[in-house]
């Protein structure tokens, strides 16, 4: 059973769909028991980093959350602030995050190169752990991405991908069970179907 957890943060019906289209069947809940059921998990989100860990706490999926990713190992994918929650906290508020993964989250400095935020279609320019980027239509594979802040894990053998906006900047990362990316992969066409294929078959 694939889980996209129901935070209150974010529209979930396009990615809701592209795992249709590929043959799965996805459930958006925020229900504990079918949360500890599932065998994969997606973490998705658009918003600020305060409010997404508010919404969680609130609806009380902080704990059986960690439950199922970091006891029972159920893989997760984190998109865009769901992955940002996945760190120890944000340079965007003050409440600390999921802490599943090292690491803080930096905002973009704007600049006549940099344009905050970072939106639109971008290449991944190394790639440094596989699984999910296999049999990919094209390389680089390119993803589409909307954000002002990105992540910088303390342990670069975190990182998994890597993206060039006016810097290099971590665009992807995965440890063990734990995957998070930046961009979305459910805006991103060929490129994203294949992705959420190599996750849900891992």
């Amino acid at each position: 059973m694939i889980c996209i957890i129901d935070y209150g943060l974010g529209n979930s019906g396009s990615l809701i769909n592209m795992c249709q289209k590929i043959g799965y069947n996805a459930t958006f809940t925020n229900d504990v028991n079918t949360i500890k059921a599932a065998t994969h998990l997606v973490l998705t989100g658009v918003g600020a980093f305060d409010s997404g860990m508010k919404n969680l706490k609130e609806r009380g999926l902080i704990e059986p959350l960690h439950e199922a990713v970091i006891e029972r190992q159920t893989p997760v994918l984190g998109i865009c602030l769901g992955a940002q929650l996945m760190l120890e906290g944000s340079d965007e508020g003050s409440l600390p995050g999921l802490g599943w993964v090292k690491g803080r989250v930096r905002k973009f400095k704007g600049s006549h190169e940099v344009k905050v935020p970072h939106m639109g279609w971008n290449s991944l320019i190394q790639i440094d752990q596989q699984q999910l980027y296999l049999n990919m239509p094209d390389y680089p594979p390119r993803f589409y991405f909307v954000h002002s802040y990105y992540f910088d894990p303390e342990n670069r053998k975190d990182i998994s991908a890597w993206c060039h906006y006016g810097f290099n900047f971590a665009a992807a990362f995965e440890r063990k069970n734990i995957k998070g990316v930046q961009f979305h992969p459910e805006k991103s066409h060929k490129f994203g179907t294949q992705l959420l294929i190599n996750f849900f078959c891992n």
